[in-house]
């Protein structure tokens, strides 16, 4: 089984927290749904006839495209790729694009999974982030997407943001849980270097939130979701039994996808490849049949540290037979050797050939990473 990844660039507004890849330019979107769907075919064979187990549109904001560009899409998907007939169809979506009528256009399509960019219900902070829905309008939408008979949606929750309490922190946790999503991703917010989020804090406008803080809103999220059903199954990812994002999964685990679309990675199973981040080279060179991409091939020390990095990352862990049968005896007692501190001091556990982090390993799951990965001397 494998995934395929659809890169829509196009936003109404740019979040200022954002540094994908991304653009306003939406008079290029007739042209681009063209080159995307001309990428799909001259790559058909990137997957080598595997079986399609997930889609998923991705951005930017894919809830900018109209029926006709989610149709022209779809055709060629499906008649160039086998499609499993019951692949998870995933549509990230912004709340205000969300009306009766849109949302109604949606069930006539084969998606059967959403995921809604909420990021927080406090106003001031929507505002600030330059999102361009309330929290109001997130709710009316989540709303009028389940009365439309979707039966999987996830939301997405940011925290650490500018100004945060604990306390509004546990707000945002009630007002997600009385939606009763299936899913909810919860990230960080991370200040990235040139983006206006970055400049304001350089500005002294905005200050990040301290690493305490950052512990407490984290501890929070995890006893609050855990308390109420939800499963953590990634270190930022939560979800009703059953529910898991099949897609994401599929990264943290090793599965090939193919990324279509400027700055969409791939991967093949020993080589990562990903095309160029400009939506004018980009259309230029599809419509030369000219892919304008960077490929990286990965040594044996490269894909144990990529495998190190996101099995650890899942409730599954490590299934410490495969590490070693994958990637060696030398390699499989060096992960081990350096396990071993983590595991005394009850960071790690090991039981029935998986290691797995604890949920005080969680907390410092960066350094531990760190820890286990090959490097060359």
């Amino acid at each position: 089984m494998a995934g395929i990844y659809l890169h829509i660039p196009f936003c109404k507004r740019r979040c200022i927290y954002c540094d994908f890849f991304s653009t306003t330019e939406n008079k290029k979107k007739e042209a681009y749904i063209q080159a995307l769907s001309k990428e799909l075919e001259l790559r058909k064979d990137y997957l080598n006839g595997e079986f399609i187990n997930t889609i998923y549109f991705g951005g930017g904001t894919p809830s900018q495209l109209e029926e006709k560009d989610f149709k022209y899409l779809f055709n060629c998907i499906y008649k160039v790729y086998p499609i499993n007939p019951k692949a998870e169809i995933t549509l990230e979506v912004n709340p205000d694009d969300l009306s009766s009528e849109y949302v109604a256009m949606l069930r006539t399509l084969p998606f059967n999974r959403l995921s809604m960019g909420i990021q927080t219900f406090k106003e001031d902070t929507l505002h600030l982030l330059h999102r361009r829905h309330t929290a109001a309008q997130a709710q009316e939408a989540y709303q009028r997407c389940r009365e439309a008979g979707f039966q999987n949606i996830s939301i997405d929750l940011m925290y650490g943001l500018p100004g945060e309490t604990l306390e509004d922190w546990q707000k945002d946790l009630q007002t997600a849980i009385q939606m009763h999503p299936e899913h909810i991703s919860a990230y960080h917010l991370i200040y990235k270097e040139d983006t206006p989020l970055w400049k304001l804090k350089k500005a002294h406008q905005v200050e990040e939130t301290d690493e305490d803080l950052s512990v407490s809103l984290f501890k929070e999220l995890i006893h609050t979701l855990k308390g109420n059903g939800y499963e953590h199954y990634e270190i930022s990812n939560f979800c009703r039994p059953g529910f898991q994002s099949r897609h994401n999964s599929s990264y943290w685990t090793g599965e090939k996808y193919l990324g279509c679309g400027p700055s969409a990675h791939s991967y093949d199973g020993t080589s990562r490849q990903w095309n160029i981040a400009s939506l004018s080279q980009y259309i230029q060179g599809i419509q030369k049949e000219t892919l304008y991409q960077e490929k990286e091939e990965l040594d044996l020390n490269t894909r144990y540290n990529d495998f190190i990095i996101t099995r650890l990352r899942t409730a599954d862990g490590i299934p410490t037979h495969i590490l070693k049968e994958t990637f060696g005896k030398t390699l499989f007692d060096y992960c081990m050797r350096m396990a071993s501190p983590h595991l005394q001091q009850g960071f790690l556990t090991l039981d029935n050939h998986v290691m797995k982090l604890t949920e005080k390993g969680i907390f410092i799951s960066d350094g531990i990473m760190s820890d286990l990965l090959w490097v060359e001397d």
